[in-house]
């Protein structure tokens, strides 16, 4: 497993039981003993590190490698039966957003998000997750069609945020997310968005407005990335940290503003360190999110929807 800077301790602790069991293995010596007091202590220390993590810390664990992206998610979660939609009936299928219809737990589902790639190969193909006007709009036809059938909508977020090439601007980037957001207010069936790696920008409120918002525990969701805000006050990345904690970006930071609906745990040491449990945990969430939402009228829903984005931030009524 990949260790991030800040989880060395744990590494030297994880070296130290796996030369303990090897000599377990080699001279049958009963290292029983030793080895679960050392589990204990990577456990203790895990628990302890991911019980102090900075908002940059946060960030780097969001963007682990071996994190589970969008597809992982939705192909476990569902029954087994995900069927992918393509295109945007305009210009071309964005890798980048996939979407399609999943049941989940005997209900069908549209499911939609952005997929970053599991290795370099697949992360171009994929354009790092980073999607194009195309596929904003691709979002929103597979939410209309989810609209039609009255199928509630997941969006699952990841995403450093859309595409900022010039053909991207040239064939409308800002026009297809302001579209989707403004659309999306209004949409009948429930829509329960969820951050579970990078929510950055743009890139991420495209597909970000919904009944209920969540984030994983270990996740960021900001409009602009703690390098990009360093280089354009420090002129310089190097005051990244620094801007994570200015940010207020993490899932607890925007809980307490009042701009998520909720946080989701995550296992100990991340999502990557126990993938069946993530998806395990997110599923019973959405679930139990859908089942309230499901009550409550669409009229209702959309009025509650339309007030609590209204409702947030701070202003002065000066009349």
């Amino acid at each position: 497993m990949i260790l991030l800077d800040f989880e060395e301790p744990i590494g030297v602790l994880q070296d130290q039981l796996h030369k303990a069991l090897e000599i377990g293995e080699k001279t049958g010596v009963d290292m029983s003993a030793a080895t679960s007091e050392l589990e204990k202590k990577v456990t203790d220390k895990r628990l302890e590190i991911y019980s102090n993590l900075t908002a940059w810390q946060r960030v780097q664990v969001s963007r682990h490698p071996d994190r589970p992206y969008t597809l992982e998610y939705i192909e476990t979660m569902t029954d087994g039966d995900f069927i992918e939609l393509h295109g945007d009936r305009g210009v071309k299928d964005d890798k980048a957003m996939i979407g399609g219809f999943g049941t989940l737990d005997g209900q069908t589902v549209m499911f939609i998000g952005q997929q970053k790639g599991i290795n370099t190969k697949l992360r171009q193909y994929r354009n790092f997750g980073m999607a194009n006007p195309e596929g904003y709009r691709k979002a929103l036809r597979l939410m209309k069609l989810a609209e039609k059938f009255n199928k509630p909508i997941v969006t699952l977020i990841d995403t450093p945020g859309a595409f900022p090439g010039i053909e991207a601007e040239e064939r409308g980037q800002a026009e297809a997310i302001a579209r989707n957001i403004y659309e999306m207010f209004g949409l009948k069936v429930p829509v329960i968005c969820v951050i579970i790696g990078e929510g950055a920008s743009g890139g991420a409120i495209g597909i970000g407005v919904g009944d209920r918002v969540l984030m994983l525990e270990n996740t960021w969701y900001s409009v602009i990335s703690p390098e990009s805000c360093s280089s354009i006050l420090w002129r310089s990345w190097e005051q990244k940290q620094v801007a994570a904690e200015a940010l207020k970006l993490t899932a607890k930071d925007m809980f307490d503003n009042k701009l998520i609906d909720g946080i989701v745990p995550e296992p100990l040491g991340g999502a990557h360190v126990d993938k069946p449990e993530m998806f395990k945990i997110l599923k019973k969430e959405i679930l139990s999110h859908l089942d309230i939402l499901k009550k409550i009228s669409p009229e209702e829903r959309i009025k509650t929807r339309m007030e609590k984005y209204i409702n947030m931030g701070v202003f002065i009524d000066n009349e």
